[in-house]
């Protein structure tokens, strides 16, 4: 029997054992608690054994999507079949703060009673709790093993671990339970390199039907099926993420000719309603000279007036209906285009020349109480340099963060630093002011003093249409973050000598993550990124590694 704790609240899924499919959902809706429509019919079928993955912008749905897959949220309508109850690995893991490591597996009661037994406790009902369980221990060790967090015990609480020892506790209940469906949900938040290299090769050597939302490329190109969730529906693309990408080239390609088209179209059609409108003035004009000069019986000029401007009205008519078709069609066509198009904000760079020495540290190290975090470490930083600080979870690579910045002074050796302004860029994206609304809070950074119309457009190229401007900050998914985040960075004139990057990818989506990977391609500052996203890492083009 499986117990999924992730999956505990009651919902609509029906478990059907024995079916070829894992999941299947049939005409599935779901309305936010305030009434707003999420997505509508949706359908989707998903194989024994068989690894998908779904992708879509922030906001679309696809974490509630998972949610309600693994039984924690209740749609709205439609249905949801599953062959057994799926193992979840949630994004967010602080809803399990309270609870220990063995309630979070779902094997808190087994636990107990196993130990109970093997210590001589006679109480029968101890052993329906362990259900013959009895390699439970020897499963939790050798799951903690694989994913290097033997340290923590089952009775600690999930509050007292970091993201990234949360997430491989979710990822040790695969091991332990070897469940049929596993979904997951940015699995690689938070990991390092190692541990990254460990789920790659669960996803590629598991026979589970696994369906994953993911921003890691790596990930998303070890499976061979993508489907993507957007406003329009779901849509199967049968490869793995390049195979995607391709085929939503294509597409834009397509649409971006048709939206040529339909634009030379509509000037047509404009250029011929204006000859119509032209013609018709010139006729009532020649109308009203044949009447005043009586070339013609005033009852016969007026037959021939009306029937000229009824004969003249029926063709502008059709010619204003064909118009607002054209229209209608290339409004459709730019939402389209805005759905596949990669946006390009500027972030602007600092006056420092390239090539000034802005920090110089030499045989430094630092320490917690429990031995120094690396070796001797000497390195230096230019202004313009590109610099990525490499290094598994736990080997101080926020630390000396704040030691380039100066928020932290080195226990050995010797550091010096120029003057120069930096912006550190977070994973939360803490320079958004949560109770600012996303207009006031690109006005806030408007140092350059740019008209409201100015910020009303780039918030509405940035795709953050006109009624989302009065919503709170906090309110916003991780990408907007981002992308609210780089428009008020378009818009200061104080530009940081020095940006830097602490795990930025975490909680994008994989637009969101070509638009911050745009940007920060063509800024020309001082860039220090910790990431190990290694396709960013390898698209942004980095100078140098500090490895840790």
């Amino acid at each position: 029997m499986l117990t999924i704790f992730a999956a505990a609240a009651s919902c609509d899924v029906k478990v059907k054992r024995g079916s070829i499919m894992s999941i299947v959902v049939n005409a599935l809706r779901y309305h936010h608690p305030d009434k707003e429509i999420l997505f509508e019919s949706l359908n989707l079928s998903i194989g024994k054994g068989e690894k998908a993955a779904l992708v879509g912008n922030n906001g679309a749905g696809k974490s509630t999507l998972l949610q309600l897959l693994a039984g924690v949220v209740t749609p709205t309508g439609g249905e949801i079949v599953v062959s057994e109850k799926p193992w979840f690995v949630p994004q967010h893991l602080g809803q399990y703060d309270q609870y220990s490591i063995a309630q979070a597996l779902g094997i808190a009661k087994k636990l107990k009673a196993f130990k109970a037994i093997t210590a001589g406790d006679p109480d029968l009902s101890l052993y329906d709790d362990l259900e013959d369980d009895w390699e439970i221990e020897d499963k939790l060790n050798t799951a903690l093993s694989y994913w290097d967090i033997s340290h923590v015990s089952p009775e600690q609480l999930m509050q007292e671990l970091s993201g990234g020892e949360k997430t491989r506790i979710f990822l040790a209940g695969i091991t332990i339970w070897d469940p049929g469906i596993i979904l997951l949900d940015e699995p690689t938040n938070h990991l390092d390199g190692d541990s990254r290299s460990k789920l790659y090769q669960l996803l590629t050597s598991s026979r589970s039907s696994i369906l994953v939302v993911s921003h890691d490329r790596k990930l998303l190109n070890l499976i061979n099926k993508t489907i993507e969730l957007s406003k329009f529906g779901l849509e199967v693309f049968g490869g793995n993420f390049d195979f995607y990408r391709d085929q939503k080239e294509g597409k834009l390609n397509a649409l971006t000719s048709q939206f040529d088209e339909q634009s030379k179209s509509l000037k047509q059609a404009q250029q011929k309603a204006r000859d119509l409108t032209e013609q018709r003035q010139k006729k009532e004009a020649r109308g009203k000279s044949q009447g005043q000069t009586n070339s013609l019986p005033r009852i016969i000029a007026g037959g021939l007036k009306s029937k000229a401007e009824q004969s003249t009205a029926k063709v502008l008519d059709i010619q204003e209906e064909k118009t607002a078709g054209i229209a209608h069609n290339i409004q459709q066509l730019r939402s389209q285009i805005q759905q596949y198009q990669v946006l390009k904000i500027d972030i602007h760079s600092s006056g420092l020349h390239r090539g000034k020495l802005l920090v110089d540290a030499l045989k430094i190290n630092y320490s917690y109480g429990n031995g120094w975090l690396w070796g001797p470490l000497s390195f230096q930083l230019r202004s313009g340099e590109r610099v990525q600080i490499a290094g598994n979870n736990g080997k101080g690579k926020t630390t000396l963060i704040r030691i380039i910045t100066g928020e932290a002074e080195p226990m050995q050796g010797q550091i010096s630093r120029s003057d120069f302004q930096y912006l550190h860029l977070d994973q939360d994206y803490t320079i958004i002011d949560g109770g600012l609304s996303v207009f006031e809070q690109v006005s806030h950074y408007n140092s350059r003093n740019l008209e409201e119309h100015q910020l009303r457009s780039l918030l509405i190229y940035s795709q953050f249409p006109k009624h989302s401007w009065d919503r709170k900050s906090r309110d916003l998914s991780g990408g907007e973050k981002m992308k609210l985040s780089l428009c008020c960075l378009a818009v200061t004139t104080n530009t940081p000598d020095m940006l830097i990057l602490d795990e930025p990818t975490n909680n994008l989506d994989v637009q969101s993550l070509e638009i911050l990977t745009a940007a920060v391609k063509t800024y020309n500052g001082t860039l220090v990124v910790i990431s190990h996203d290694e396709q960013f890492i390898k698209d942004i083009v980095m100078d140098k590694a500090i490895r840790l």
